[in-house]
């Protein structure tokens, strides 16, 4: 698929089939995330990878709140039928580590040196990847996160060490006709002219 069509069809899907996502194509999902950039080449990330039925129904039991403030019986209706989930970790300490290094700027690991946590940054940019990788397979995928409420069960469930910190999951499945639209349903694209500043604010 041609780049300029990956990037329009990249959208948020939040129901799928119960047709199965080929292991190749999880492989290529995962190779395409860590080619992402990252910051003094850390690579602080990392991919718990659900696909086992008795796997994700744990990871379900372990993130689902209890009583939520609005109804997500919709949204998880939906989420459930997912084949495949992606939790992406990363590491504020690898980056820590690395600029701590020779050849970087900083001898004292001290997290003030960094005004924005390029750890979740460079997740986050390595979780693009894979939602543009899912479109380029045919597939369809979402991008959520879990509770803080409930990040403690997941931890837990899953036995994630200490150093490791969730920057969100990916639902990844070939995606079902009539899904939820979810907010582009009801909110319009911002133009450019609204965005882009140009030389100034």
């Amino acid at each position: 698929m041609e780049f300029q069509d990956v990037v329009r069809h990249r959208r948020m899907v939040r129901r799928f089939t119960e047709e199965p996502v080929p292991e190749e194509a999880i492989d290529r999902l995962l190779r395409n995330a860590v080619r992402a950039p990252s910051a003094g080449f850390t690579q602080g990330w990392s991919f718990l990878v659900l696909t086992e039925p008795e796997d994700r129904e744990r990871f379900w039991a372990a993130t689902t709140p209890a009583g939520p403030q609005r109804t997500m019986s919709t949204w998880l209706a939906g989420m459930r039928t997912a084949p495949v989930l992606i939790v992406v970790l990363c590491s504020k300490q690898a980056y820590l580590d690395r600029y701590a290094e020779p050849d970087k700027p900083w001898k004292v690991r001290d997290e003030a040196h960094w005004p924005v946590p390029y750890w979740h940054v460079d997740a986050g940019m390595a979780s693009l990847l894979v939602l543009q990788t899912a479109v380029d397979e045919g597939l369809g995928a979402c991008f959520f996160g879990i509770g803080a409420d409930e990040v403690p069960a997941f931890r837990a469930e899953f036995t994630v060490p200490d150093e490791w910190t969730h920057t969100g999951v990916i639902a990844v499945g070939h995606a079902a006709d009539g899904g939820a639209k979810g907010s582009p349903a009801r909110r319009r694209r911002r133009p450019l002219d609204e965005v882009v500043h140009r030389g100034t604010w």
